[in-house]
């Protein structure tokens, strides 16, 4: 298979393992709504913040939509699109260090993008798929770098967005009417795109000219190009005109026999006279009850970008029209994606999550079928993500009142506002000493077994869950409630006794262990020390 070579890549193919893992701290004052709701938004590095959103989410979101930087060398306005903001450059510098100097912006682009995209890879379910928005800038190096991290075999479709609606007269060569939404699955056998909507223009079709008690219905031609042996026979029509045989060069779609059942079944539609070539009666009632999707997607039925510009600025206020954004994507088409790529109560991801459209899209969409659909939103830029990613699903969440007097209707449910904390490691190795136990439960079950915490137990026992039957344990901050110097963080016999009991092998997290080899193997427990023995990538 082809590879993608850039300057930089070495120093990057590993480098989200390097990412250390932080906490997230909730901010209650930017916080919204239902905090019950399970949707997130996180300020900060959205390569930390998928670090340390992994032990949350690791595995459980169903359907992933980005919108990453496409690399236009647009630097001239307020969301930055070069890849040249004093941020990357800063990483970039860290990361790959001299050699940053000598990027091209498309070599950092690759070099942003590529731990990125490993992470997310992480997230998705195993019939899960990930959804990148792009244009002609990066569109091959995204398709060869989505190929090295998911496989060419997950390629799924490049879809065609129709962006605009009218030509721009100032292009110097070509009007550029339209961008790519890149599909790959986690893993393409397992994943199936959900039927979208019928249009009513398609409904519309179906008529009922004959009052048949089964409804609408419209017709479809009797005849086929394929041969068909038993596909050639005369049809006398009710005025008693006969059909001698099929058009030329065609067939019967029905044996005889199969034909005259139809007929009895008033199947088929001889026209008003009686005397016309008889057509087959579809029923709107058995028609699938959705479309296939299709890789090109209007304007019409989608959305576009002043569409999408016109229902941001009416919800979110800017200090002047330079701040707002230029491109945003449609609510239409993300709700298109979740209608293609998501069950009604999946877990959807964003992690360039800008102007919010994909939260907004989840609420929408629940309001529309009944769903529990929660979003994961991370977004780099607090003069973003407070303003803007922020407002907006404030206002959509518990409505608001525009200027011009008109009202958004809410459309319920809760946000939590998140900040990356400290690292839960410190330089030197040891956890950080701020460190609490719901924190270093997450991460230790996390890093042992690559899934999620099952279910958070409030700190207030020290299982914390199995795993291929494997029952996880973690000492730490006391949480035995024992009163002697170690605080209960070391294995004792006492403390063995204390442990709930599992038919099984356990591993048990502490700080000491006071127990011989022998004793152990006995019990069938493993014994790691806190924090030696805690992975840290």
């Amino acid at each position: 298979m082809p590879t993608l070579d850039w300057i930089g890549k070495k120093a990057v193919v590993g480098h989200h393992r390097e990412v250390p893992y932080r906490t997230l701290k909730c901010d209650r004052k930017l916080s919204v709504g239902d905090p019950g709701s399970g949707n997130l938004l996180v300020e900060g590095d959205n390569l930390e913040a998928l670090k340390a959103l992994l032990p949350y989410y690791a595995r459980r979101v169903k359907c992933i939509y980005i919108d990453p930087p496409y690399n236009t060398g647009n630097e001239g306005w307020v969301y930055n699109d070069a890849v040249n903001s004093p941020e990357m450059r800063n990483w970039l510098g860290k990361t790959v260090g001299k050699e940053a100097e000598d990027l091209s912006r498309h070599d950092k682009w690759l070099c942003m993008m590529m731990p990125r995209i490993r992470l997310l890879r992480d997230f998705l379910t195993d019939d899960g798929a990930v959804f990148v928005s792009i244009d002609d800038n990066e569109s091959h190096h995204l398709r060869l770098l989505m190929d090295e991290i998911f496989g060419a075999r997950n390629f799924v479709a490049q879809i065609i967005w129709q962006k605009v609606y009218s030509p721009k007269n100032s292009a110097k060569y070509f009007s550029e009417d339209h961008d790519y939404i890149c599909v790959y699955a986690r893993n393409k056998e397992q994943w199936k795109p959900n039927l979208i909507p019928r249009t009513e223009a398609q409904d519309k079709a179906y008529k009922n000219p004959d009052d048949d008690p089964r409804g609408p219905w419209k017709t479809s031609d009797l005849s086929a190009r394929n041969p068909y042996s038993a596909g050639t026979y005369s049809i006398t029509c009710p005025s008693g005109r006969v059909i001698a045989a099929p058009p030329k060069g065609a067939y019967w779609r029905y044996s005889e026999n199969r034909f005259n059942e139809l007929n009895a079944d008033n199947r088929i539609w001889w026209g008003k006279k009686g005397d016309s070539i008889p057509q087959i009666k579809r029923f709107l009632t058995e028609v699938k009850q959705g479309r296939v999707p299709q890789t090109l997607w209007t304007y019409q039925e989608v959305g576009h970008t002043q569409e999408a510009k016109k229902e941001l600025v009416s919800i979110c206020d800017f200090e002047d029209s330079e701040s707002v954004f230029i491109t945003p994507k449609s609510r239409r088409l993300i709700e298109r994606i979740l209608q293609i790529g998501t069950d009604r109560d999946s877990i959807v991801m964003d992690s360039f999550a800008g102007s919010g459209t994909t939260g907004h899209a989840v609420l929408s969409q629940n309001q529309q079928d009944g769903g529990t659909r929660r979003f994961v939103l991370a977004e780099i830029e607090p003069s973003v993500a407070r303003p803007v990613t922020q407002q907006r699903l404030s206002r959509v969440i518990n409505g608001h009142l525009r200027d011009d007097g008109s009202l958004i209707d809410a459309l319920g449910g809760g946000l939590r506002f998140c900040l990356l904390g400290q690292p839960l490691f410190e330089e030197t190795g040891q956890l950080a000493a701020s460190i609490g136990f719901g924190d270093l439960a997450r991460h230790v079950f996390f890093s042992e077994t690559g899934e999620p915490l099952p279910k958070a137990n409030g700190g207030k026992s020290p299982f914390l869950g199995l795993c291929n039957s494997v029952a996880y344990f973690l000492l730490f901050n006391g949480i035995l409630g024992d009163k002697r110097p170690d605080g209960g963080n070391v294995l004792t016999s006492k403390v063995l006794d204390a442990l709930p009991d599992h038919d099984g092998p356990r591993v048990v997290f502490g700080e000491g262990c006071r127990l011989g080899a022998a004793r152990l193997k006995r019990e069938g427990v493993v014994f790691k020390q806190i924090p030696y023995e805690v992975k840290v990538s």
